[in-house]
């Protein structure tokens, strides 16, 4: 199992007011997203999961995901915790928007781990 981070490149084609668990309901515009997170026990397991459409709701993203598509994976492979510093690189994009404080960030001190940008970005 190979541990690492990765960033879903996800599009929303429309406008959502969605459910996000317990952190509460939030209104996504149409656009891409990015989520930032870490797998350290199986990097292809948990990119799996994402992409499945058939999954018990347990984290943030996964209520994101009922209602976008993900367009693009890019993983890092890596031993090290760093999920918080290429989120912080990808927070200092040009068009970067923080729309949902807390997601995906409960277990860290980002203010989220999930961007928005009306445009696809490079990264």
């Amino acid at each position: 199992m190979t541990p690492g981070i990765y960033h879903l490149i996800i599009y929303l084609p429309s406008d959502r007011n969605i459910e996000v668990g317990k952190l509460g309901r939030y209104n996504f515009q149409t656009g891409y997203y990015v989520y930032t997170g870490s797998a350290m026990r199986g990097l292809d397991q948990r990119i799996a999961r994402h992409l499945r459409s058939d999954k018990h709701l347990h984290w943030h993203i996964d209520y994101l995901l009922q209602h976008g598509q993900i367009v693009d994976v890019i993983t890092r492979m890596t031993k090290e915790r760093h999920e918080c510093q290429f989120n912080q690189m990808i927070m200092s994009l040009p068009e970067c928007q923080i729309l949902v404080k807390g997601f995906g960030s409960s277990d860290c001190d980002c203010l989220s781990h999930l961007t928005f940008f009306e445009k696809k970005p490079t990264l």
